[in-house]
């Protein structure tokens, strides 16, 4: 007479329980990913609070010829005691832009030590911006405003920016033979940008029909990026960087040709035309969002420690099952009963693994980090498998299979192009190993211990 097995002595039974329990322990590690969030969340607080002491975000465009005019108007007012209608003339001063036909700039930015404030570091910089271009002479025809409501001799030159408290020397803008000082002025645009503004401005080359050569110098102190608008006719900028990450941003990308990037730095040129934007060479009574159209670069880091962690605390679910399955395989083929408290303890120290990572990680590198807590659990979970399995050819096996799954994962974490292939081949590499393994299991037999 064939004997009968218990289902819950099978080893489908088994399985399940172990299953059951890697859901389990998807709570406590749900708590670490918490953890792990929250410190990310600190540091934006404390990175941005001190970036913004040293110095924030750079947008900037300018210079831009600012020229009053008259403008009158007709107006029609009633008249409440006679009932009859008044026209009357009302004149009014408005305000015409005008934008340099060529503007150049060359930047060079370099990035100083990284300031700190408890255990978090603020990437922050400090940029040389060289400017030079020219202007020629206003036409207000196109407005068919007449040469009597121009008022020249009230005319100026303003720079539109943010980060106006970083700006680190006086800024002088020489025109001709004139130079000519910013001050700040008060922002009538309602915008996030502020103001300088020269005093007034002799244009009497301008008005002779001569072409007039500018250039200033602005030294900022600054962080994350740097933007310009490009409101020359012709615009051309130069940047040049030893931070070796740069991320190209905004409406216009740089010249493939000239872009260099490498370990020590970059160096990139853009040119842009009038015809590339949606903005003409002068704006009457108010000023075009110029803003919306810039390019730059943005100094960022690609993978920052606590991402990294966020990314490893994702693989949590795939480590713990892989181990539990590594167990499992063992105990079928040996005949070597693990109880399921067993089976507990190994799961809560390849948890352990992700809290020792991000506490170690704050006062080290990500990779020092990973090796010491990736060393720790393997020897941990390697030693107690010794007291589990009664000899050292499993836990040995154990060990080597940890070391791969770990390193696996850290070479995963370490990509950004090649990550999802990489995975996914490893992956299938795993499948095919444990369905190589797993092919002679009887799943109908086998004994489970609850004490």
């Amino acid at each position: 007479m064939e004997k009968q097995t218990n289902f819950f002595q099978s080893n489908t039974a088994k399985i399940i329980m172990v299953g059951f329990l890697t859901l389990i322990l998807l709570i406590p590690l749900q708590f670490v990913k918490s953890l792990i969030e929250e410190r990310s969340i600190r540091q934006k607080e404390v990175v941005s609070e001190t970036s913004e002491k040293w110095g924030e975000e750079i947008y900037f465009y300018g210079p831009i010829l600012k020229i009053p005019y008259k403008h009158t108007s007709e107006v029609i007012e009633y008249d409440g005691k006679t009932n009859v209608q008044v026209k009357k003339y009302v004149t009014e001063t408005k305000l015409a832009y005008f934008f340099p036909e060529e503007l150049k700039n060359t930047t060079d930015v370099t990035m100083v030590k990284p300031l700190q404030r408890s255990l978090y570091k603020s990437n922050v910089f400090n940029a040389q911006m060289d400017f030079s271009g020219s202007y020629v002479f206003p036409n207000f025809k196109i407005n068919s405003i007449a040469d009597e409501n121009i008022m020249w001799d009230k005319a100026t030159i303003m720079i539109r920016t943010t980060n106006l408290k970083s700006i680190k020397s006086q800024v002088n803008l020489k025109l001709g033979d004139s130079v000519y000082r910013f001050e700040p002025t008060q922002n009538k645009q309602n915008d996030s940008m502020s103001t300088l503004e020269t005093g007034l401005v002799n244009l009497q080359s301008l008005q002779q029909n001569k072409k007039q050569i500018f250039t200033f110098n602005i030294n900022y102190n600054g962080s994350k990026m740097i933007h310009f608008a490009p409101i020359g006719k012709t615009t051309s900028a130069k940047m040049k960087s030893n931070w070796p990450s740069p991320s190209f941003s905004g409406n216009f990308l740089p010249n493939d040709k000239n872009k260099v990037i490498t370990a020590k730095g970059f160096e990139a040129e853009w040119e842009v035309l009038h015809l590339n934007r949606p903005f003409p060479q002068q704006s009457f009574e108010t000023l075009p969002n110029v803003k919306l159209h810039a390019f730059g670069v943005d100094f960022i880091t690609t993978v920052d420690e606590y991402q990294q962690n966020e990314r490893a605390s994702k693989y949590g679910f795939l480590v713990i099952g892989l181990t539990f399955l590594i167990f499992f395989l063992i105990q079928s083929i040996s005949k070597i009963n693990i109880h399921i408290f067993q089976y507990s303890m190994i799961g809560l120290a390849l948890i352990m693994f992700y809290t020792l990572l991000i506490s170690i990680t704050e006062h080290s590198s990500f990779t020092l980090a990973y090796v010491f807590a990736g060393a720790s659990v393997i020897v941990l979970i390697s030693l107690y498998s010794i007291s589990i399995l009664k000899n050292k050819k499993f836990p040995a096996f154990i060990g080597i299979s940890l070391t791969f799954l770990y390193t696996f994962i850290f070479v995963i974490i370490q990509m950004e192009d090649y990550a999802l292939l990489v995975g996914s081949i490893g992956l299938f590499l795993i499948l095919a190993a444990v369905m190589y393994f797993s092919r002679k299991i009887d799943w109908g037999a086998g004994n489970w211990v609850f004490s």
